[in-house]
C-alpha cells in the first residue's frame, strides 16, 4: 500500500472515516482507494451506507435552525477560517489529491488554491445577501424582499476535481446558512475527508458539515429523497444528473446541476495562432483532459489549419506523460484503466473513419503500470466520429476544419450540451457575433479558462441547471421571500 500519509506535514489530515455530526464514523465495511498511476492501494475508507446517510441528514436537519440564525458576520468568520486553513495546508491537500486522482502534484496544489478561492469569496458574500424595498399598489402599505437559506443541501461531487467541486458548492451554501451533507466520489474520498477535518478545526457547529462515504446506490437515494433535504447540488454526467433530478422531483427539491460538456474550441483565420495553440494545450491537457470544460472539438478555419496543426504537433509531442509526483510531469494518468480503454476506442473509431493520428494515440497501461494514455493530436475529424458526440475525458485533441462563421456556429451548436466554449479571433465583430450565436453558458474569447470565484459557472441545454460562483452562487442556496406590510398609515 502506498504510504502517502508519511509525506504529509500534518498527518491529522489523513482521514479514512466518514464525518457525521462532528464525529468520525467507521461504518460497517470498507472500500479501497487506489492510485491510478501505479495501481497501488492508497487507503481503505469507511462505507456507511444508507444508514450513515440518514444519520448525516438528521444531524444536518437538527443543526439547520441554529445555523441559519447565526449572524452573517459569524458565519463569514467561520467560513473564512476554513479558507485560511485550506491555504495553510495547500501542500498536504495537493499530495492527497494527486495520490487518489492522479493529477500532477503541482496541478493538484493549484486545484486546492482555485477551490479555496470560492470559499474566500463565499465568506465575503455571506455579508452581502441583500433584500430590496419594492413599490406596492396599496396606499399605506410597504413591500420588501428578504433572502433566506434554503435549508439542508446534499452535495454530490465527482472525482475529477475532488477538492474544488466541494468548496465551490459548500462555500456559498455554508456562508448563507445551509448545513451540508457531502457525498464524494468513491474514487477520491480522501480530499473530502481532509476538508472535513479542516472544517472541524475552523469551528463549524456539529451537524453543519458532514461527509458520507460509500456506495452511491445506497447513499444517493437518501440524499435525493429525504424530506429533510431541501436541495441537491451535483456535478457529474448528464445521465446521472437526470436520474438525481428525477429522484429529487418526488419531493420537489431544488436542484443545481453542473453536467457534461462538449466544448468547441474555435480558431478563426485572423487569430493569433501561437496564443491559440498555447491556449488549446493549456485547456485540453490539464487533468489529462478529464474536465467538463475541456476543449472537445477543435474547429480551425481552413486557411490556417495547416499552420496551426504544426504548432500543435510540436507542443503536444513535448508534453511529458508520467507519475504525478515525478518532476516535470505535464500529464498524469486517467482515473482508471476502464477510462483508458474508452479513450482508446474513441481514437480507434476516428482512425477507422479517416482521421489521422499526428502524435500519441496509444495506451501506455502495460509499459507504465498505470492508467496512462499518450497526449494525442488527431487531424481530419468530422461529426460522423464518436469523438464528436461524446465527451472525450482524455488527453486527445481532434481538429475539425470549417469554412466560415455560419458553418462553425452550426457545427458548434450541433450537440445537446452547452457548458463551455472557446473562441480565438482578433476581430471584435466576430467576437460578438460568434459568442452570441453559440449556445453555451460560458464563452472564453482568446482565453482558455472560464472559471473563477467571481464569475458565474454553469451551462445551457443538457449541461445543467443553475450557476456556481460570484453572487449567483449565494442566490442558488437561498429562497426569495416577499413581505407585504399593510396599515402603515393608520
Amino acid at each position: 500500500m502506498s504510504d502517502i500519509k508519511s509525506r504529509l506535514k500534518d498527518s491529522g489530515l489523513w482521514r479514512t472515516d466518514s464525518f457525521i455530526n462532528g464525529e468520525w464514523v467507521k461504518g460497517d465495511s470498507r472500500f479501497d482507494v487506489n492510485n491510478p498511476a501505479n495501481r497501488e492501494k492508497v487507503a481503505d475508507v469507511a462505507s456507511v451506507g444508507a444508514e450513515g446517510a440518514k444519520r448525516a441528514v438528521k444531524a444536518a436537519a437538527a443543526a439547520n435552525l441554529a445555523w441559519r440564525k447565526t449572524s452573517a458576520f459569524e458565519r463569514s468568520r467561520i467560513v473564512n477560517r476554513w479558507y485560511e486553513l485550506i491555504m495553510e495546508h495547500q501542500d498536504d491537500l495537493g499530495i492527497i489529491l494527486a495520490a487518489e486522482m492522479g493529477k500532477p502534484v503541482k496541478e493538484a496544489k493549484g486545484e486546492v488554491a482555485y477551490g479555496a478561492g470560492f470559499v474566500q469569496w463565499a465568506a465575503e458574500e455571506a455579508r452581502r445577501v441583500h433584500g430590496e424595498t419594492l413599490p406596492v399598489p396599496t396606499p399605506g402599505a410597504r413591500g420588501w424582499t428578504i433572502r433566506q437559506p434554503i435549508g439542508v443541501v446534499s452535495c454530490i461531487t465527482p472525482w475529477n476535481f475532488p477538492s474544488a467541486m466541494i468548496t465551490r458548492k459548500c462555500g456559498p451554501a455554508l456562508a448563507v446558512g445551509c448545513p451540508v451533507v457531502i457525498k464524494p466520489a468513491s474514487e477520491t474520498p480522501l480530499s473530502a475527508l481532509a476538508l472535513a477535518e479542516l472544517a472541524d478545526r475552523a469551528g463549524f457547529p456539529k451537524g453543519v458539515f458532514n461527509v458520507v462515504t460509500g456506495e452511491a446506490r445506497e447513499i444517493g437515494p437518501v440524499l435525493t429523497g429525504s424530506e429533510d433535504v431541501a436541495m441537491v447540488a451535483f456535478t457529474g454526467s448528464t445521465a446521472v444528473g437526470a436520474l438525481l433530478m428525477e429522484q429529487a422531483a418526488k419531493t420537489i427539491k431544488r436542484v443545481a446541476l453542473e453536467l457534461g460538456g462538449n466544448a468547441p474550441f474555435i480558431i478563426m483565420d485572423d487569430a493569433d495562432l501561437e496564443k491559440a495553440a498555447d491556449g488549446l494545450v493549456q485547456g485540453k491537457f490539464r487533468a489529462a483532459g478529464q474536465t467538463c470544460v475541456s476543449p472537445n472539438r477543435v474547429f480551425v478555419q481552413e486557411g490556417v489549419i495547416d499552420k496551426l496543426t504544426e504548432l500543435l504537433k510540436t507542443r503536444v509531442a513535448k508534453l511529458k506523460l508520467g507519475d504525478p509526483f515525478a518532476d516535470g510531469t505535464d500529464v498524469g494518468p486517467l482515473i482508471h484503466e476502464e477510462a483508458v480503454s474508452r479513450v482508446a476506442e474513441l481514437v480507434d473509431n476516428a482512425v477507422s473513419k479517416g482521421a489521422k493520428v499526428l502524435t500519441g494515440g496509444k495506451s501506455r497501461v502495460d509499459d507504465m503500470g498505470g492508467a496512462y494514455f499518450e497526449p494525442t493530436l488527431i487531424s481530419g475529424a468530422d461529426h460522423s466520429m464518436s469523438l464528436a458526440c461524446n465527451e472525450i475525458f482524455g488527453p486527445v485533441a481532434a481538429l475539425y476544419p470549417f469554412k466560415d462563421e455560419e458553418e462553425v456556429i452550426k457545427l458548434a451548436n450541433d450537440t445537446p450540451f452547452g457548458l463551455a466554449a472557446y473562441l480565438y479571433t482578433r476581430d471584435s465583430g466576430r467576437m460578438h457575433r460568434i459568442s452570441e450565436g453559440i449556445d453555451f453558458g460560458m464563452v472564453g474569447v482568446n482565453a482558455a479558462m472560464v472559471g473563477s470565484p467571481a464569475t458565474p459557472f454553469g451551462g445551457m441545454k443538457q449541461s445543467g441547471i443553475g450557476r456556481e460562483g460570484g453572487k449567483w452562487a449565494a442566490e442558488e442556496f437561498t429562497e426569495l421571500k416577499f413581505v407585504l406590510l399593510g396599515g402603515v398609515d393608520q
